[in-house]
């Protein structure tokens, strides 16, 4: 079951540009930076009440984000929705005809569990599935 929109994504060329244009523009102040290897991304996180926005860098030329860049520019990247179970939300999206990207969860920001749907399925919006690990999730998804 979905429970909430988790985070916004957007692309951006330059991180640090980024969180000053954001820091101005939300009046927030705190935030963290991390580095999603897997992903080839550094990603800034500000908490804008119950949601997220997740400044996305690319760290490598040929990461999808460096690739979504080149193709649409810098913008909204993908909207993530927390999930209760991402095993789940994966089998039941395959039993509805989504195209997945992700067939089993992987390690993304925030200590979650990611997978992404392909935005062919999903009116042109790049979803991500995203849940905490928990202890007993933390060896499947890893």
């Amino acid at each position: 079951m979905f429970k909430k929109i988790s985070h916004i994504a957007i692309a951006v060329r330059n991180l640090e540009e980024a969180i000053e244009t954001f820091l101005k523009l939300t009046g927030v102040e705190n935030y963290h930076i991390e580095t999603v290897e897997d992903q080839k991304v550094r990603v800034a996180v500000l908490k804008v009440g119950e949601s997220r926005i997740e400044l996305t860098e690319p760290t490598s030329p040929d990461s999808p984000v460096a690739k979504f860049i080149e193709k649409r520019g810098e913008g909204i990247h993908h909207i993530a929705f927390e999930v209760e179970d991402i095993e789940k939300e994966i089998e039941r999206a395959k039993i509805n005809n989504f195209q997945l990207i992700d067939t089993k969860p992987k390690l993304g920001a925030n200590n979650c569990l990611i997978a992404f749907i392909h935005p062919k399925s999903v009116n042109g919006v790049l979803v991500e599935l995203t849940q905490e690990k928990t202890k007993d999730k933390i060896n499947d998804g890893e």
